[in-house]
């Protein structure tokens, strides 16, 4: 089956960059949709980016556009989060997750259920 590994979180201070990676494995096709999600603690899970392996469209939530930006290398199987001018309300668990297909017409998903598979996580944490 699909396999995603999350890695690259850590702890830094406000302003700071992180960049996150998310490598698959087990793909049956090469179309798929990657999406990044975050989940601070007592707040439900929100998706902050995805981007379509097919052409490599972005979508971005707006409160990381501009300082975020998610990108793949189609080759290696790995999707990248790099996270720029980062913020202490940034900080959460960060996950990838994919779907076997194009990326959903909405944005933000209406369920985050659409994605089938889904990593481990990798902690972010943003100091003041």
């Amino acid at each position: 089956g699909v396999q995603l590994v999350e890695s690259g979180g850590g702890s830094v201070q406000a302003g700071g960059s992180l960049r996150l990676s998310c490598a698959g494995s087990g793909y049956t096709s090469s179309s798929r949709c990657v999406g990044w999600f975050r989940q601070a603690p007592g707040k439900e899970r929100e998706a902050v980016a995805r981007i379509y392996s097919g052409g490599g469209s972005t979508d971005y939530a707006d409160s990381v556009k501009g300082r975020f930006t998610v990108s793949q290398d189609n080759a290696k199987n790995t999707v990248y989060l790099q996270m720029d001018s980062l913020k202490p309300e940034d900080t959460a668990m960060y996950y990838c997750a994919a779907r076997p297909v194009r990326c959903g017409r909405s944005w933000p998903p209406s369920s985050i259920y659409e994605y089938v598979h889904w990593g481990q996580g990798t902690q972010v944490t943003v100091s003041s």
